[in-house]
C-alpha cells in the first residue's frame, strides 16, 4: 500500500499529467489557425513517446512483476492484459459511430465547413480523451508503488501525449465557436479524468494492491497507449499529408524518451 509520504506525490504526478491537456490547448490557441505542420509534428512526437515507453519501459516492468508472481504463467497474464487494454479502447471506438468518432481524422479545413459538426467533434473528442485518460490516471498514480524511475517516465510520457490531445480538443471547438475560453476549458476539463482515475485507484485498487495487480495495470495501459498511437495519432497526422514531418516527430519522441530514461 501507499505510505503517507508517497500519497501526495502520487496525486501530484497524476494531476500534472492530466492537466497538460491545458498546455496543448494554450499552444494551439496561440498558434496560427491552420498550422498543420505543428499539429502533425506534435501528434507524431506523442506517438513516438507512447510507443517507446510502452515497449521499452512499461511492458518489461510488467513482465518482470508478473513472471515473478505467477512464474511461467505470468506471460499469459501479460499478454491478456496487453491485448485486453487494446480491446477496451477498440470497443470504445466501435461504440461511437464513425461519422461522430473524434478518432476518425478530418482536416481542419474540412471540419470548418460545418460549424455544428466541428463543435460536436471537439466535444466528443474531449469525452473520448477523458475516457482514455481515466486508465492512464490509474497507471500514473499506481506507478509510484513501483519506483520513481518508472513513475517519472510514465508521467512525462502521458503528459507529453496529452499536449497534442489538448490541441485536438481545442482546435475544433475554437473554430466552431470562435471562443478561446470555451476551447481552453473543454480541453482542460478532459484532462481531469486522470486525477479521477487516481482517486478511483486509491479507493478501490490500493486495498488489494500487489505486484501482480501493478503488472496487469502496466500491461493494460501499454496496450491502450499503443492502440491510441497507431489508431489515432499517426493516422491523424497522415491525414494532414505531412508524412515525413509525422515520422520525424515519432523518431524525436522516441529519442527524447530514450534519453530521459537513460538519465534516470
Amino acid at each position: 500500500m501507499f505510505s503517507p509520504d508517497s500519497l501526495l506525490p502520487a496525486f501530484a504526478l497524476t494531476l500534472i499529467a492530466g492537466l497538460s491537456t491545458g498546455i496543448g490547448s494554450a499552444i494551439a490557441l496561440l498558434a496560427k489557425r491552420t498550422n498543420t505542420n505543428f499539429l502533425c509534428a506534435s501528434l507524431g512526437f506523442s506517438a513516438g513517446v507512447m510507443l517507446y515507453v510502452s515497449f521499452m519501459e512499461m511492458m518489461p516492468s510488467a513482465k518482470q512483476e508478473l513472471t515473478d508472481y505467477f512464474g511461467s504463467a505470468g506471460m499469459l497474464y501479460l499478454l491478456s492484459a496487453f491485448f485486453g487494454g487494446i480491446g477496451l479502447i477498440a470497443l470504445i471506438d466501435f461504440l461511437i459511430p464513425a461519422e461522430e468518432n473524434p478518432h476518425e481524422a478530418q482536416s481542419i479545413e474540412d471540419m470548418g465547413k460545418n460549424g455544428k459538426a466541428l463543435q460536436r467533434t471537439g466535444v466528443l473528442m474531449a469525452l473520448s480523451i477523458a475516457i482514455h485518460n481515466f486508465p492512464e490516471g490509474i497507471a500514473t498514480f499506481t506507478s509510484v508503488l513501483e519506483s520513481w524511475r518508472i513513475a517519472v517516465p510514465i508521467t512525462v510520457a502521458i503528459a507529453i501525449h496529452n499536449i497534442p490531445e489538448g490541441i485536438a480538443v481545442s482546435v475544433p471547438v475554437y473554430h466552431a465557436t470562435g471562443s478561446k475560453k470555451k476551447a481552453f476549458w473543454w480541453s482542460f476539463l478532459s484532462g481531469l479524468a486522470e486525477p479521477l482515475g487516481a482517486l478511483i485507484a486509491f479507493l478501490f485498487l490500493i486495498p488489494f494492491w500487489s505486484p501482480a495487480v501493478n503488472g496487469i495495470v502496466l500491461a493494460a495501459v501499454s496496450g491502450i497507449m499503443v492502440f491510441i498511437s497507431l489508431d489515432e495519432l499517426l493516422p491523424t497526422a497522415e491525414k494532414y499529408g505531412k508524412h515525413h514531418i509525422s515520422i520525424s516527430g515519432v523518431v524525436a519522441g522516441m529519442l527524447v524518451m530514450a534519453l530521459s530514461l537513460l538519465a534516470l
